[in-house]
């Protein structure tokens, strides 16, 4: 089975510039989670609430800190997981491109 959370936004601090640490910024996470339906399912409403609460909670500098901790996260709080894909967008960061980062995960 995959679940598909996809353009799942909301504001946070994240990033290493001064007014970023000040000034919540629009970010945009999707992702796409394969794991083995055995009469156990993962609920899609509590991964998308765990993500956007580590990021809001945490207030990370890198993408790449966030995507490893969310890997972390996830896997722990959803163990059904067996591969996870990760996408972290700041839709508003450059004026003309949306900056993401990315990565698969296999458990």
């Amino acid at each position: 089975m995959t679940i598909e959370i996809k353009d799942l936004e909301f504001e946070t601090i994240i990033g290493i510039l001064d007014f970023e640490r000040i000034t919540k910024q629009k970010v945009r996470v999707n992702c796409s989670i394969e794991y083995t339906y055995d009469h156990d399912f993962l609920n899609y409403a509590l991964i998308a609430e765990h993500i956007e609460s580590e990021m809001i909670d945490h207030k990370f500098e890198l993408i790449e800190e966030a995507l490893l901790s969310l890997k972390c996260s996830l896997k722990e709080e959803f163990q059904l997981i067996s591969t996870l894909f990760l996408k972290i967008s700041k839709p508003d960061i450059l004026a003309n491109c949306e900056v993401s980062l990315s990565e698969t995960f296999k458990y």
